[in-house]
Parts: C-alpha cells; sequence; structure tokens
C-alpha cells in the first residue's frame, strides 16, 4: 500500500507547529499526573477500608449493621410468592414445606391434626440446657388470590435466613426453627372462633417445646412503612432487650417504645405453656388479608431491618 504523501512545510511553518504540538503535551501530561495522583489516594482510600470486619450500610438515612443478607431473604419471600396462595393443607403449602425442611438445619415435619404439619430445625448452641424458639406461620388466609407477601412469607423469609446465619454452636443457647401450619383458620371460621380454630400448628409446637427459655415470633416484618411497637402480649423483658439490639443494629426508630394492642398470635400457645415471648407484628397494615398484600407492599430493607436485630438479639442471648 502506498503511504500518503504531505506536503513539504516552511521552517517557519514546522516551528509554528512544533510549538503547537508541544504546548498540547505539556497540557496532557499534566492532565495524566493529576488523574495519576486522584488514583493513588483512592487506592490508599480502598486499602485503608480493606479490613474484614462487616461494614455498616446506608439504610435511607440510618446506618445498619450488616450480618444479615436480606437479599437473599427476599428472592425467598418472592418464590413464595410465585407459589400463589399457600392455605393450610393446599399443594401449594406442601410444596413450600418440602423446601423448608430440606433447608433449615436438621430439619424434620411435626405432624399437625386436619393432615396438617410443621417443619421443625434446630441448631445446636454451646449451653445445650437452654433453648430459644424462632417461628414464623408459613400459610396464608384462604382467600382467593391472597398471595400473602407480609402475612405469612415475610416472616417464614427472615426465620429461615436467620438459620442459614448462624453456625452451629456460635451462640450460647440452642435454636429450634419453627415453621407453623394452619395459623390461619379454616375458609369461613367467624372472627370470634380464631382463638380454637386457628393456631393449629403452634398449638402443637408449644407442647412438645415447653421447655423453651423464649420464644421470638416472626409474623408481619416486610411492608414498606414498617413500624413495631411492643405487642401488649409480649414478654417485657424479653422486648426490652429487642429494643436494646434494634439500637446495636441501627434499627432502633423502627421499634418504638409505644405498645400496641394484645392480639392472638402464635406466641400464644407458648405464652399459656409458660413460655416467655414475643411477637413481631406491624397492625398498622393497610392490605392485611387483602389481595393487595402482594409483592409491592412489601420491602428487602424491612427484612433487613428485622433480621439485623434478631442476629443482634440472639447473639445476646
Amino acid at each position: 500500500m502506498t503511504k500518503r504523501r504531505f506536503p513539504r512545510r516552511s521552517e517557519t511553518a514546522l516551528g509554528q507547529t512544533r510549538a503547537r504540538w508541544a504546548a498540547r503535551w505539556g497540557h496532557w501530561l499534566i492532565t495524566a499526573g493529576v488523574l495519576a495522583a486522584a488514583a493513588v489516594v483512592a487506592a490508599a482510600a480502598l486499602v485503608a477500608r480493606s479490613d474484614h470486619s462487616p461494614r455498616p450500610r446506608e439504610a435511607g438515612r440510618h446506618r445498619i449493621s450488616n450480618n444479615f443478607d436480606e437479599q437473599r431473604a427476599f428472592r425467598f419471600l418472592r418464590w413464595q410468592i410465585h407459589l400463589g396462595p399457600r392455605p393450610a393443607g393446599s399443594s401449594a403449602a406442601r410444596r413450600l414445606a418440602a423446601k423448608l425442611q430440606a433447608t433449615v438445619p436438621a430439619g424434620r415435619y411435626q405432624p399437625v391434626p386436619g393432615g396438617l404439619r410443621n417443619v421443625i430445625g434446630m441448631l445446636p448452641g454451646r449451653d445445650p440446657r437452654r433453648v430459644v424458639i424462632v417461628g414464623a406461620h408459613y400459610d396464608t388466609k384462604n382467600l382467593p388470590g391472597f398471595v400473602g407477601a407480609n402475612d405469612g412469607a415475610s416472616g417464614t423469609a427472615v426465620v429461615l435466613q436467620l438459620a442459614r446465619t448462624f453456625r452451629p454452636r456460635a451462640l450460647r443457647p440452642t435454636l429450634v426453627f419453627a415453621f407453623f401450619d394452619g395459623e390461619e383458620s379454616p375458609f369461613g371460621t367467624p372472627d370470634d372462633q380464631f382463638a380454637r380454630q386457628g393456631l393449629r400448628g403452634s398449638r402443637v409446637a408449644s407442647h412438645s417445646l415447653r421447655h423453651a427459655d423464649a420464644m421470638v415470633l416472626v409474623d408481619l416484618v416486610g411492608d414498606r412503612d414498617l413500624s413495631l411497637p411492643r405487642e401488649a402480649g409480649s414478654s417485657r423483658r424479653l422486648w426490652a432487650g429487642l429494643r436494646s439490639a434494634a439500637q446495636r443494629a441501627g434499627a432502633g426508630r423502627f421499634f418504638p417504645a409505644a405498645s400496641q394492642q394484645e392480639i392472638l398470635d402464635d406466641h400464644l400457645p407458648f405464652r399459656r405453656a409458660g413460655v416467655p415471648a414475643i411477637d413481631l407484628i406491624d397492625l398498622d397494615f393497610a392490605c392485611f388479608h387483602r389481595v393487595c398484600d402482594d409483592l409491592s407492599s412489601v420491602s428487602p430493607h424491612s427484612l433487613d431491618v428485622v433480621g439485623e436485630t434478631l442476629v443482634e438479639f440472639l447473639r445476646a442471648l
């Protein structure tokens, strides 16, 4: 290929061209030097931050500790939603139970009358005489099109992720992870019959676990505008410890000092069996038992708030 030829220029023109190129090279060299210096500063900052300890994350304007994988928990919440409605005894509920049993440490089924079944897991602690239960119900209200993203899936997702978070004997107490079937009363049951017709799985579990030192129920904890005041029937001592844990985790504002009304929930059979219990539930949820309790009503940040708080709480027991 013939090289392109350029016409010869005079010495004066050539000198002017060289001067312009020299000015340009000088500008580029200065710019390159500034960029190189900035790169060195950035690298030094990265090295200074590269220790192996967990770093707090920004959660809105509040810093939350980083020990709980809320994205993994939210993926499991989403997987439950994709199963569709999951009323007790349904094929979708049984598929969910099988997933829980296969995932939770030492998972097993616990029969519940009516063909239902709880899923029970266990993580041994350093003191085998101490037992703490962390529970949630995995069934949904038997309503057409109701998928229970908050009421059912959020608590189940948090409890399962807690079971994935700790290693055996990392905590003092042994943790029992309980996923209750049949929390919701059967279709058509009047509201005033809920205490007798609902809470089916927790009544069975409370009998077999009545020796436990404490019980934590995780119920409606995923809504986007989360606030978790103390449920009036919850143990004051345990709740005080939970609020202290929330402060340490950077999530204190989500656990106000106020109390909300006492409710009938899966912690009630444990309280009646003499086990101190607390219920994490946001009663101010606009989509309670409505079809709008879907994926649009929940947030991974809310799961993170609860998960990080419970990690701190369980470590302190």
